[in-house]
């Protein structure tokens, strides 16, 4: 039984807002591996509250809820490490609300979750496995 000496004190608790949550995005990158991130190169991290009504269109999701993040751009796989002239520069979206949506129903702390669907998300952009993803997530978790 917990003791309510224990229980923390909700009430001047907040969510982050844009520049928190941005900071923790930025905060949480710096703490990816050094070989990981060097391979980012100009990957913008960028963070909104939701996703655009076009894109969940686009990818058929109902809820905005449903999207953490989301890599806008041309993956290496596809051809991305040739810069061309007007292409908007590639971009990692995290979304706010359904990140800390997640937070509140599950029992992951707000910077795993950050860490997480960075890792996803740049994941994409270089067109790894989902073991590879997991083996990263794991050097981070240690």
């Amino acid at each position: 039984m917990t003791t309510p000496a224990a229980i923390l004190d909700w009430t001047h608790v907040t969510a982050p807002d844009l520049d928190a949550f941005e900071a923790l995005a930025h905060q949480t990158y710096a703490g990816l591996p050094e070989e990981f991130r060097r391979l980012t190169g100009e990957v913008i991290i960028a963070i909104a509250e939701f996703p655009e009504d076009e894109v969940l269109e686009e990818m058929e999701i109902e809820s905005p809820f449903d999207l953490l993040g989301l890599f806008q751009g041309i993956g290496l796989p596809q051809g991305g490490a040739v810069a061309e002239t007007g292409r908007l520069p590639n971009r990692i979206w995290l979304y706010r609300r359904p990140i800390l949506d997640w937070w509140a129903e599950h029992g992951e702390s707000l910077g795993a979750i950050v860490s997480h669907v960075l890792i996803h998300e740049i994941g994409h952009h270089f067109g790894f496995s989902d073991d590879d993803m997991d083996a990263i997530e794991a050097l981070v978790a240690d």
